[in-house]
C-alpha cells in the first residue's frame, strides 16, 4: 500500500524500501563472522568474540566527510565519499591500536535518488572492506525542506576493540624515539572550506582544469578519497611497539600530533624530509597562505604518524615499504621546557 498524502509531501516510502532491497547484496559483502542477521532491523547485532580477547576494550570514534561533499555534489561524483566517511572514523580507532569491527552510516537528504545513494553505498562498502568492519546498519533519512536539490549529507561510527595491555595512549613515548611519517593520498577529507574558497570563488576554477603534477583534472584530485590505514597498522601491531599514533586530520601537523603527547616531550618534525604533493604548493600559491597555516589546516601529505623505539625504526619502515605503503622518518621526540610548544617544524 502506497502511502499517498506523505508522498505528496515529499517523502516515497516506496523508494526507500526499494534502495534497502537494492543495497542488501553490496552490504553483505562487508560481513564479518560475528555479525548477527541482516540488514533491516531496528538495530545491528553484532556478537563479541570473548574468547579471543582476556580484557577487551571497545573503542569508537564517530565523524562525516564535511565540505568536500559540496565538491562531490557540484560534479555529480558521489561514489568515492563513502570511502571518505569509513575512513574518517576507521582511521581515528586504530590510532589507538583498536582494530574496527563494525560501522553505521546516516545518509540524509531532501529526496532519496536511488542511482546516486546506491554509487554513496558503494564507496562506504569498499570503505568497509579496506577498513576489515561489518557494514551493520544505517539511516536513510529522507527530510524535504531540509536541503536543496541535490544535496545531502553523510554520518558514520565505527566502533573497534583493543586488549586493554596494547591500548596505544601515548604514555611510553619518550626522548629519542622516532617519528614515523605514512602518505596520504593528497587533501583526504580537510580544509575543504578553505579549497573550496581558494578553488572557486577567489580562483573561480570550474575543475576540468589540468593540474602539474596530476594525470587527471583539478576536480579528480579533490576529490581523491583518504587513505585507510587499518590494514598496515595492525600488520606492524604483531611484531612491534608502537608507542603513539596521530591521524593527521582538521588541525594538521600542529593540534594532531600534541593530542598524543605526555607531558615534557615535544616532537621536533624536520621540513623536506617527505615529499609535499603538488596540491598544497597549489593551494598555498593561489590563496595566499602562510606556510604555518598550511600545516595547521591540511596533512601536507601526510595521513598518519606513528611513534616508535628508534632501533625499530629501519625494520618498520622496510616493512611498511613491503606493504606498498610510503613511508618517510619525519623526526624525533625531545625534551620539552614548559614553554615551548608541543610540535616544532624545523
Amino acid at each position: 500500500m502506497c502511502a499517498k498524502a506523505y508522498k505528496e509531501s515529499g517523502v516515497d516510502i516506496d523508494r526507500a524500501n526499494t534502495f534497502v532491497n537494492l543495497i542488501k547484496p553490496k552490504v553483505k559483502e562487508t560481513l564479518r563472522p560475528e555479525a548477527i542477521g541482516a540488514i533491516g532491523g531496528f538495530g545491528g547485532l553484532f556478537r563479541l568474540d570473548v574468547k579471543k580477547y582476556k580484557n577487551p576494550i571497545l573503542v569508537s570514534s564517530t565523524d562525516g566527510v564535511g565540505t568536500k561533499l559540496k565538491i562531490a555534489q557540484m560534479f555529480d561524483h558521489h561514489h568515492t565519499v563513502g570511502i571518505d566517511l569509513v575512513a574518517m572514523s576507521a582511521n581515528d580507532v586504530i590510532v589507538q591500536g583498536a582494530e574496527p569491527l563494525f560501522f553505521l552510516d546516516y545518509l540524509s537528504t531532501g529526496k532519496i535518488d536511488l542511482n546516486r545513494e546506491v554509487k554513496i553505498i558503494e564507496g562506504i562498502v569498499k570503505g568497509c572492506q579496506e577498513a576489515g568492519c561489518t557494514l551493520l546498519g544505517g539511516e536513510t533519512a529522507e527530510m524535504p525542506g531540509m536541503y536543496r536539490e541535490g544535496e545531502y549529507d553523510l554520518a558514520g561510527f565505527c566502533v573497534g576493540v583493543v586488549e586493554a595491555e596494547a591500548l596505544i595512549d601515548g604514555s611510553t613515548i619518550h626522548v629519542d624515539d622516532h617519528i614515523i611519517g605514512l602518505a596520504s593520498n593528497g587533501l583526504h577529507s580537510n580544509g575543504f572550506s578553505l579549497v573550496r574558497k581558494i578553488v572557486f570563488e577567489q580562483k573561480r576554477f570550474k575543475g576540468n582544469e589540468k593540474i602539474e603534477g596530476y594525470e587527471g583534472s583539478l576536480s579528480s584530485v579533490l576529490l581523491t578519497p583518504t587513505r585507510i590505514y587499518v590494514r598496515p597498522i595492525l600488520n606492524l601491531l604483531k611484531s612491534f611497539e608502537i608507542k603513539g599514533i596521530a591521524h593527521i586530520t582538521g588541525g594538521g601537523f600542529y593540534d594532531n600530533i600534541p593530542r598524543i603527547l605526555p607531558q615534557g616531550v615535544q616532537a621536533v618534525i624536520t621540513k623536506g624530509s617527505w615529499p609535499i604533493p603538488p596540491i598544497f604548493s597549489k593551494l598555498k600559491e593561489w590563496g595566499q597562505i602562510e606556510e604555518e597555516e598550511m600545516y595547521r589546516v591540511f596533512n601536507m601529505g601526510i595521513g598518519m604518524i606513528l611513534i616508535v623505539k628508534p632501533e625499530d625504526t629501519r625494520e618498520i619502515m622496510v616493512r611498511l615499504e613491503n606493504m606498498g605503503e610510503k613511508a618517510y622518518l619525519l623526526g624525533y621526540i625531545k625534551m620539552r621546557k614548559e614553554q615551548d610548544p608541543a610540535v616544532v617544524l624545523v
